[in-house]
């Protein structure tokens, strides 16, 4: 299995200015920030921009009814449905859908409840992606949790006044934080009152 290293999207002619490259998450995000406990039977996640799919196999470990990955780039698509078919990790989830799609023309689902971003996008596409899921919550209201690894457009989220942040967490000692990068921050977004 093949998730690791550094692929920029000029390389797949997907290059943008607000299009990030892919980097593999760390291993151990969903692990350090959702407990097992916390995920009910009817919970489906969704990595919104999910490369190679490193995330989709860590969530798929999880109870998830349903675990979802949208990614742009054809090529690394493939690679995540090659993982996945080749993956020897016990998943407790059966029910894994990888969509080739740019997560603007995406319509995310109206049960999902936990959404992943590894910075995958900035600027308007990230706006609109936020003004999507909110859409989505106001259609049928429930609390969706919001997993951003490195944050580095946390007011993205903030200023809509419908997102909290729960917590941050530090990948690198702190000593050596000097921005969003290296840190996973979660947010909650909750119905409209």
């Amino acid at each position: 299995m093949h998730t690791a290293g550094r692929k920029y999207l000029d390389e797949f002619n997907a290059a943008d200015d607000e299009r990030v490259y892919y980097v593999a998450a760390n291993w151990l995000t969903l692990r350090r920030l959702l407990r097992r406990s916390e995920i009910r039977p009817d919970d489906v996640f969704i990595d919104l921009g999910s490369g190679m799919g490193r995330m989709v196999l860590e969530a798929a470990r999880y109870p998830f009814k349903r675990v979802i990955g949208v990614e742009l780039v054809e090529q690394l698509h493939d690679l995540a449905r090659t993982n996945l078919a080749s993956t020897r990790q016990r998943l407790r989830c059966r029910d894994i859908v990888l969509v080739c799609s740019d997560a603007l023309d995406y319509e995310i689902p109206d049960d999902v409840t936990v959404v992943f971003l590894n910075n995958p996008f900035r600027g308007q596409i990230l706006a609109r992606v936020v003004e999507k899921l909110i859409a989505s919550v106001d259609k049928n209201p429930r609390l969706v949790t919001v997993i951003y690894d490195n944050p580095v457009e946390d007011q993205a989220f903030l200023s809509t006044g419908r997102f909290v942040r729960r917590r941050t967490i530090s990948h690198v000692p702190l000593r050596r934080v000097t921005s969003a990068f290296g840190s996973t921050s979660v947010y909650v977004l909750t119905p409209r009152s």
